[in-house]
């Protein structure tokens, strides 16, 4: 026990002993939620003793760790807190919107009212002073007419002099304004009181001599009520009107580059001449390009291609000089862009077959980021799809015109990172595929979030879920696809195939009907950790990769017998795609990539080292924007890929597509994937033959292929034969064709039943 008069404190400033043992104080460093605060009896007086126990080194050490921990605790929690704000802040400002609201306030408070300010302030000053003459002799001089300047320099003479006499004037009103005022209050005081005299002898009552005096009295103090009641509104009204005619007057002002809008620019950019573009290829920093322009006769007009106008924009080709390669100007892709005053994905370098050359798209500024509208399925509601001639809507080109695609006997392939519109794009092809009642689809969507349910009673399978059970069905999924086309192919008639009749079967339901399957994040199949029964991984991208292996067979021949493969992922690497799949694809569509490196695994060397970038794309700015290449595709001459801006079909517009597509067609079971049991024939031959005494084995081959093509597609009269013969009923020829009794088939349901029961 200690007192505050004899206790020693340490450097920590925690009391001590005698002997320097240091003392805790406890009340001190854990204050009773009961104590009180100073004034109300919780005060400590000088002399009053504190309790305390003394420490021994140990706890002294322990206390001082604890302190220090605590202290730098705090001091990283405030320098987090410090740097996520300042994180924050330049996430927040690196934001595309951020710039256009930033952009949008410099312009019209930063920039229009000043200069709408300074163009009043300059009006005013002219109207009072000789600067307009002064302006208007000196370029009269310099333009040489000096009958000019000494007719102005007599109208600035004269402006003075009827100047002065206004100055002159104005010098002597305070004591004409103050005799006027004086004559006018007497004038109308005396008028006052005669009509108050009037009054008074036709009233009879004196008062009324000062009636109207008094009623001129009440109306000056109503006045002054009114204005101070209306003071307040017209403060704030004035100034605001008057801040709104100066915002009117300065926005006719030329606005700088930096605070331009997206629509300011395009319309005060200056046209793309040979001058413009030959000097923005001088400045690209490449020395031997810039010394051949300059050692050229023509100042290097003679590179470039006529500049022709290519929808939102125009388009010319430039020859290089020899010693210029064409990868040294796309390398300098963003400086070429910024010599056009153009930003960088409104320029676009391509190499088309001339050697030595490099052909340019420039754009019209700000035109990329204008809509593109609704696609040719939502506007015409009458529209149908045909696989093999037909082509699938699916946006525009830079150029504005139309791209249709070619879809018959195509694998597909897009990518891109998250959220950047490749489910839509995917989509959308499938909801003009589904106007054509032949082709079959099998979905499976790996993410799971609905944006395929309106396929459902569309297609006969509809996977949708991203757990391991949803993978393991895609896999199935693809495993059967695989399963078709090998029946297909076994069941081939070379002869009909090599004369191409069997396109005419397809469509009549007799042939191979186009199976399309459909795989959205197919990344989640690849890189699927779970192992089946059989010891085989579901995932990866070895030759025991189910998924892996059943992709890459249904490349190698399904599209002779019109099963394809169409394939959405993100982010493409060898690990969540492989080589082998991704190559596969006759059609490959990249949407917004991250590095040059994702671009070549997606589109492939070659048609990114000829332009194709879409790791230049602008994330979240360019959604729904692909780079395509492939031969489904109407690709420019010369050019192995094409920007494409598709057209976006919201889940509402595409659900009333889908209804049509069911309208067009036979009613559809879809499937979730799981293990179906496997069809009663027998019910199924009872359910196609109906009411009929009779029918011939062709129709029921079509009524059940009708009842469920996964089971019945592509039997042929010898199958159907067989199966029947196995359940006892025996075909006969009527009239020439081979026929079944319904009667054969009940006695053969009957005769089943009655040996189930024994």
């Amino acid at each position: 026990m200690t007192t505050l008069d004899n206790t020693q404190t340490d450097r920590d400033g925690e009391p001590a002993d005698e002997s320097g043992a240091r003392v805790y104080d406890f009340s001190a460093h854990h204050p009773s939620p009961l104590a009180l605060p100073a004034g109300q009896g919780g005060a400590v007086e000088q002399d009053e003793a504190l309790d305390g126990e003394l420490m021994t080194p140990e706890q002294s050490a322990a206390l001082d760790r604890r302190l220090a921990e605590q202290a730098r605790a705090k001091a990283t929690a405030a320098a987090v807190a410090v740097r996520r704000g300042g994180t924050a802040a330049v996430r927040w400002s690196r934001e595309e919107r951020t710039r256009v609201v930033a952009k949008a306030i410099g312009r019209n408070v930063l920039l229009y009212v000043p200069a709408g300010a300074y163009k009043v302030s300059k009006r005013v000053w002219e109207s009072q002073t000789s600067s307009r003459y002064e302006r208007m002799m000196r370029q009269a001089e310099l333009a040489g007419d000096f009958a000019r300047v000494a007719e102005w320099e007599a109208r600035k003479e004269a402006e003075r002099e009827r100047r002065h006499r206004r100055h002159q004037a104005l010098m002597h009103a305070p004591v004409q304004i103050a005799r006027a005022t004086a004559i006018s209050l007497v004038t109308v005081t005396v008028l006052l009181l005669i009509l108050g005299i009037i009054l008074a002898v036709s009233t009879g009552e004196f008062a009324q001599v000062i009636g109207p005096i008094r009623a001129v009295i009440d109306a000056i103090a109503w006045l002054v009520w009114l204005a101070s009641v209306l003071f307040v509104p017209v403060a704030v009204i004035v100034p605001a009107v008057g801040l709104g005619v100066l915002w009117n007057i300065g926005r006719t002002t030329e606005v700088p580059t930096w605070l331009a809008s997206a629509r300011q620019a395009r319309d005060d950019a200056p046209p793309i001449t040979p001058s413009i573009v030959v000097k923005a290829l001088r400045d690209l920093g490449i020395k031997e390009l810039r010394k051949a322009i300059n050692d050229m006769d023509d100042a290097g007009a003679g590179m470039l291609s006529p500049i022709v106008i290519a929808g939102c924009g125009v388009e010319l080709e430039v020859s290089l000089p020899s010693g210029v390669s064409t990868k040294e100007v796309m390398d300098k892709h963003l400086r070429l862009a910024e010599n056009l005053n153009r930003h960088e994905h409104e320029v676009f370098i391509t190499v088309p077959q001339a050697a030595r050359t490099v052909r340019l798209w420039i754009a019209d500024p700000g035109a990329l980021d204008e809509p593109i509208g609704p696609s040719p399925l939502v506007l015409d509601d009458t529209m149908t799809a045909d696989y093999y001639t037909g082509r699938a809507p699916w946006g525009q080109d830079l150029r504005g015109d139309l791209v249709a695609i070619s879809l018959m006997q195509r694998h597909l392939l897009l990518t891109g990172l998250s959220n950047q519109g490749k489910t839509a794009a995917l989509r959308s092809l499938a909801l003009w595929l589904a106007l054509d009642r032949t082709v079959e689809f099998r979905i499976a969507d790996l993410k799971g979030i609905g944006d395929w349910h309106m396929f459902t009673g569309l297609a006969t399978v509809m996977i949708a879920g991203p757990a391991d059970e949803h993978v393991i069905a895609a896999t199935h999924m693809v495993e059967d696809g695989v399963a078709e086309m090998e029946r297909r192919l076994a069941a081939v008639d070379p002869e009909v195939h090599k004369n191409g009749v069997t396109r005419d079967l397809a469509r009549s339901g007799e042939g191979f009907h186009p199976l399309i399957l459909i795989v959205d994040e197919a990344q989640q199949a690849f890189m699927s950790p779970v192992v089946g029964d059989d010891k085989r991984p579901y995932g990866g991208k070895k030759a025991t990769s189910r998924y892996f292996m059943a992709a890459r067979k249904i490349h190698n021949q399904g599209r002779a017998v019109n099963v394809v493969l169409w394939q959405g992922t993100q982010n493409p690497t060898d690990e969540n795609l492989p080589k082998l799949v991704r190559e596969g694809a006759h059609i490959r569509g990249s949407l917004v990539l991250g590095t040059e490196s994702e671009s070549k695994m997606a589109l492939g060397d070659k048609a990114v080292n000829a332009g194709a970038a879409p790791h230049k794309l602008r994330q979240g700015l360019d959604k729904g924007t692909l780079v395509i290449t492939g031969d489904g595709v109407q690709l420019p001459t010369g050019q192995p890929s094409i920007t494409v801006r598709t057209n976006f079909i919201d889940g509402e517009a595409a659900t009333a597509i889908a209804d049509r597509a069911k309208a067009l067609r036979s009613p559809v079971t879809t499937s979730t994937g799981e293990t179906e049991p496997e069809r009663d024939f027998l019910a199924d031959l009872t359910a196609v033959m109906g009411t009929e005494t009779r029918v011939r084995t062709e129709v029921i081959r079509q009524r059940l292929r009708e009842l469920h093509p996964g089971t019945y597609e592509g039997m042929s009269a010898g199958d159907l034969t067989s199966r029947l013969t196995a359940a006892g009923i025996t075909p006969y020829k009527s009239d020439g064709v081979m026929s079944v009794r319904t009667a054969a088939v009940h006695e053969a349901v009957a005769q089943r039943d009655e040996n189930e029961e024994e």
